[in-house]
């Protein structure tokens, strides 16, 4: 727990709105109503700092608590509260508002702060959990792809491992391009695979409807996107 000071704040924070109550040692409290927008937040911020306070408290309630977070970090010191745990600490008298109860948790020290990684580590993990992300994505493209292949009786998974590397990219765009099989063939960039031209003219006996050729052209395109969009975090870490 954190120890006890002598003015401290409690907000009560909503999606458009925070309630914040200023309260003493000696009893003084004072509330106001503030918007979530940059500048209302800024001058929540001025208010807290010209009134002395030496703490501020927030529930941890969704992303609203995020802004507020975001302008008072480094300016004064501010302790997170798990949402849960204010509500079921015992003592709180009824015709008390929400930002007057965690106001007067805090201000005697009895808010457990949960724990804030540093921004650097809020960032790193921002970052890292968006590439998460666009893996997945990535993955489930891929996958509509082979069910758009497979539903069209072309194997191309049967004869090559990766039809996404070069090769595979190769083949994949011919056969988007509805290009003859023989052509195909001549054109392929691997020696390897070029020796395996009977098991991929087999592959390849089928052609794509329009409305296939459309989705895998619309999920490769939505790779590319969400490669580029991988990287770049990558490169910027």
């Amino acid at each position: 727990m954190e120890p006890q000071r002598n003015k401290v704040c409690g907000i009560d924070v909503h999606k458009r709105f925070m309630i914040a109550t200023i309260l003493s040692r000696d009893g003084k409290k004072d509330t106001q109503r503030f918007s979530v927008t940059l500048e209302d937040l800024l001058k929540f911020r001025d208010w807290v700092i010209e009134n002395g306070c030496e703490q501020v408290a927030i529930e941890s309630t969704g992303i609203y608590w995020h802004p507020v977070h975001a302008v008072l970090e480094g300016k004064i010191d501010l302790i997170v509260a798990n949402a849960y745990k204010i509500k079921h600490t015992p003592g709180r008298k009824t015709d008390v508002s929400d930002s007057e109860w965690i106001a007067e948790l805090c201000l005697n020290g009895m808010i457990e702060p949960s724990r804030i990684f540093p921004k650097d580590d809020r960032e790193l993990r921002r970052l890292t959990r968006a590439r998460e992300g666009y893996v997945k994505q990535m993955t489930q493209e891929k996958n509509k792809i082979h069910q758009s292949l497979d539903s069209a009786c072309i194997k191309l998974a049967s004869v090559i491992s990766d039809i996404f590397g070069k090769s595979g990219m190769y083949l994949l765009n011919c056969i988007l391009e509805g290009r003859d099989i023989d052509e195909i063939i001549v054109g392929i960039p691997s020696g390897r695979l070029k020796k395996k031209a009977d098991q991929i003219k087999e592959s390849i006996k089928s052609r794509l409807e329009i409305s296939q050729v459309i989705l895998i052209r619309g999920s490769l395109s939505l790779m590319r996107s969400i490669h580029w969009s991988s990287v770049k975090p990558t490169t910027q870490l």
